[in-house]
């Protein structure tokens, strides 16, 4: 169940209740991919740099160790050993990324396994039933996500596919929470709206989702290609037709920038791989914009990677000392780093939260970027 707590224009601060616990919103998913955040992050890390959700996805883990085993296990959460929310993205963005690997059909997707070659198939009652396995308190609607870039005609015809597979997966997910051997009976569905930057579409395929009755809606297929400026406008235009007392999700984005500005436009869920995949390159985050560790400059500096910070990094570690592990190729290097990043986010998230609490989030948005866009332009030019 969804609670709206406050509103700010569009944006949302809620409390959405699940059986693995309540999800504090606007909230950022940390993306542990195959059960795990890359970079040597355990679940007793995550428990420390406030991490509310953590993600994993379908097709990886269908793939390996193979959902049957997860289910012999326990269920991820028993498997992985994590007991707040889990969503499981449905495996429909490798239909996207696999693109050279795969064939699109009504009755679902056929793969080719990017590990062994092996075929697989997936259409909406397999990722419906993939996904009990896996016994994530969400689970995602199967869909295609087809390119920004793609024509008008495709984009119409992989939507109206995708809205009935929405049915199937519905009916699947149904029956499957009420078998016996099912690890988790009050599993949540979330349809995911498509379009590419199609104003029109999306509203459409918006209304007819909404109409579904679903335990909370998506929006995918963006930071595909597109601008952010086109992004911004399908948020705009797309999320006043989804209801607004389900939470809304923005997969796969973003910046802090994106989420700041996502959470402007009404968006209650974000996820992305940027802070852990740029973490173990040496980019970090602070509230002065982005910082790169391999930068020779640091070689000697003595501070942490941000001043005040109360990450595990921060409280002990000097950027040197980092630095020289990043530069060595130390595990502990880039573990340092994505826990850092995890922490900005999930502490950005917190900030967001409380700014929306005190009804000036507008004021919040405007400090943030503001300084960090601030410190970025100083580090590049140097002082005005």
């Amino acid at each position: 169940m969804y609670k709206l707590l406050k509103q700010e224009g569009r944006a949302k601060r809620g409390e959405f209740h699940t059986v693995h616990g309540v999800i504090q919103t606007p909230v950022f998913m940390n993306v542990g991919t195959a059960a795990a955040i890359k970079g040597a992050v355990s679940t007793e890390d995550l428990e420390q740099i406030k991490t509310q959700v953590e993600l994993s996805n379908t097709y990886h883990l269908h793939v390996r160790p193979g959902d049957e085993v997860v289910k012999k296990m326990g269920g991820l959460h028993k498997f992985m050993s994590w007991k707040k929310p889990i969503l499981t993205d449905s495996g429909g963005f490798q239909v996207f990324s696999l693109a050279s690997l795969r064939k699109i059909k009504e009755e679902g997707v056929y793969f080719n396994s990017h590990v062994d070659g092996r075929k697989i198939f997936m259409g909406p009652e397999e990722s419906m039933r993939i996904q009990s396995n896996l016994a994530s308190t969400i689970a995602m609607a199967f869909d295609e996500c087809p390119s920004s870039r793609a024509e008008r005609r495709y984009v119409q015809d992989s939507v109206d596919r995708t809205a009935r597979w929405l049915e199937r997966c519905k009916r699947e997910m149904k029956r499957l929470n009420g078998q016996e051997d099912t690890i988790n009976k009050n599993q949540l569905l979330f349809a995911i709206n498509q379009g590419a930057v199609f104003d029109d579409i999306r509203i459409e395929h918006a209304k007819r989702i909404a109409e579904m009755e679903l335990d909370g809606y998506a929006i995918g297929g963006l930071a595909v290609g597109e601008s952010h400026e086109e992004m911004y406008h399908i948020l705009e235009e797309t999320v006043p037709y989804l209801p607004a007392d389900k939470p809304t999700y923005l997969m796969g984005v973003g910046t802090p920038a994106n989420i700041l500005e996502g959470v402007e436009r009404g968006v209650d869920f974000f996820d992305c791989v940027y802070p852990t995949r740029n973490g173990r390159h040496g980019h970090l985050y602070t509230n002065q914009g982005k910082i790169n560790l391999f930068n020779a400059k640091y070689e000697l500096d003595d501070r942490p990677i941000e001043e005040g910070c109360s990450c595990p990094a921060c409280r002990r570690y000097s950027r040197a000392y980092i630095r020289h592990l990043l530069k060595a190729k130390e595990m502990l290097g880039m573990r340092l780093c994505v826990l850092h990043n995890l922490y900005f986010y999930n502490t950005m998230m917190e900030e967001i939260r409380d700014s929306l609490d005190a009804g000036n989030f507008a004021a919040y948005k405007k400090r943030k970027l503001d300084g960090m866009n601030a410190g970025q332009a100083e580090r590049l030019y140097g002082k005005k």
